[in-house]
């Protein structure tokens, strides 16, 4: 991993990502019912705010091994997001 800068971006692309695409599925089914749809969103926000608290965090003592657990737990939670909007229908 390069910086904080760049671990904050990818945080932001892959989770600004998986809101469009459950956007983009209510507008491509608009009979549907989306409190499902809704209920990612609202995921991917708690998420990114936790995310980003885990990383703005000033005491750490290996910030290296810190950064990498914060890099591999947006790849799980964001692999369980895209799996729920696969999951639609």
């Amino acid at each position: 991993m390069a910086n904080v800068r760049d671990l904050k971006k990818d945080i932001n692309y892959v989770l600004g990502d998986i809101i469009e695409a459950a956007y983009v599925w209510e507008y491509a089914h608009t009979g549907k019912d989306t409190k499902k749809t809704e209920a990612i969103v609202d995921e991917a926000i708690n998420t990114f705010d936790e995310l980003i608290a885990k990383v703005n965090e000033k005491k750490v003592e290996n910030k290296k091994a810190h950064f990498k657990a914060i890099n591999a737990e947006l790849e799980t939670k964001g692999q369980a997001l895209i799996e729920k909007i696969n999951a639609l229908d």
